[in-house]
């Protein structure tokens, strides 16, 4: 048994954001059907940089789980059989700009008239509402706007991104959060409701105390490069083979373990480090002074000594450490599938783990239109003639 195995949700959404939250719910047993546009579906079976036999690496991950079904949602049958698709689902998942469901007669309220225990989950650059509603807002925008893009990067550099397309996933937690909580709900009143995730609001849900800082104490966050200021030591180091290596000794108790890891006990209660006030004080001094003595140890053995201690530290994973390592593979962190086109395919498995229904990766990103026959038929009960009839006239 998975935990949302008795869920249908109808995924209308496309690149990142909104099909991000679909894989989490399909994650753990929701039958998810994507509906994508005939011809080309969503753009992000062609996305991401590396592409094996002209196939993408990473709509096998976005879309994995799902059903996919092509439907022309710009012509009014289109519309309609998406309508009749929706009636049978528990949740509807887009991340168009606003209005374009109203535009085409699927807005909420309307679905919800003869449907009132629909979820809407709608997933946008500003929200629904608002001055930006309708400006077209991308994750690297809502990044900025958050306040995430302001503090990465070096302090004489300008803003970087974080590598990946944070912004856009954060929403699709945060949307994610918010339709299970209206399934929640909706098993108390019956009712669904309107799940409205921005992409600038779940960036700025995760920058801690970025507001009050500047509001009550008038400081404003600086981009710091790889420390957090008055954190201490909290940084990557250097090592004789030239590698860096995270090390994390920023509480009391940890800081004196480090210390004596080092050869140097006293330097546990020295006053000027001794409390997480002193080390944040003299900061750029004690980074300096643990960089000295890592650097005279290579990486596995500073890992050893460390670990002897009790001291939180890890190397700088990368995509080849991930598949040596013997806790990912304990875990089952990564799970191989196959692939239609590249055989053994492998990717993050599903997180978090649960005890008594866990989630599964089912398959991977399904070929376009896969699945029409199948779910027009087991949904909408719709025979061969009749599908043949949509596809001649470009529906499906």
């Amino acid at each position: 048994m998975t935990a949302l195995q008795d869920l249908r949700v109808v995924e209308m959404g496309q690149l990142l954001a909104g099909p991000f939250c679909g894989q989490l719910l399909a994650d753990f047993g929701a039958d998810v059907i994507k509906i994508e546009p005939p011809g080309d579906g969503d753009p992000m079976r062609n996305w991401g940089r590396e592409k094996a036999g002209g196939a993408s690496l990473w709509w096998p991950v976005v879309a994995r789980g799902k059903r996919s079904v092509t439907v022309n949602l710009r012509e009014p049958a289109g519309q309609d059989l998406a309508r009749r698709l929706i009636a049978e689902a528990d949740v509807l998942i887009e991340n168009f700009r606003p209005g374009t469901l109203e535009k085409w007669g699927l807005a909420p309220e309307d679905l919800q008239r003869d449907h009132p225990g629909l979820i809407v989950t709608r997933v946008s650059g500003y929200g629904q509402d608002g001055p930006y509603a309708s400006r077209p807002g991308y994750g690297a925008i809502g990044e900025a706007m958050g306040g995430l893009r302001a503090v990465i990067g070096e302090p004489d550099r300008p803003p970087s991104r974080a590598g990946i397309s944070i912004g856009d996933t954060l929403a699709a937690i945060f949307a994610c959060v918010g339709t299970l909580v209206a399934l929640h709900v909706r098993e108390r009143t019956g009712r669904g409701q309107v799940v409205d995730s921005a992409l600038y609001e779940a960036t700025l849900g995760v920058m801690e105390s970025l507001i009050p800082e500047y509001a009550i104490a008038g400081y404003v966050r600086p981009r710091t490069g790889s420390i957090l200021p008055n954190v201490a030591p909290a940084n990557a180091y250097p090592t004789a083979d030239g590698k860096e290596h995270l090390i994390s000794g920023n509480q009391d108790t940890v800081w004196r373990r480090l210390a004596e890891a080092m050869g140097r006990p006293e330097l546990g209660d020295d006053e000027r480090y001794a409390t997480h006030n002193a080390r944040g004080a003299n900061q750029a001094e004690l980074d300096a002074l643990i960089a000295e003595w890592s650097a005279t140890l290579t990486a596995a053995e500073l890992e050893q000594v460390l670990n002897d201690h009790a001291v939180p530290n890890g190397k700088i994973y990368t995509a080849p450490d991930m598949l040596e390592d013997p806790h990912f593979a304990a875990r089952e962190a990564i799970v191989k599938l196959a692939h239609p086109l590249l055989g053994e395919f492998p990717m993050q498995n599903v997180a978090p783990k649960l005890s008594e229904t866990p989630g599964e990766v089912r398959w991977v990103g399904p070929e376009l239109g896969e699945h029409t026959a199948e779910v027009l038929a087991e949904v909408l009960g719709l025979d061969e003639g009749e599908q043949a009839a949509l596809r001649d006239k470009g529906i499906v």
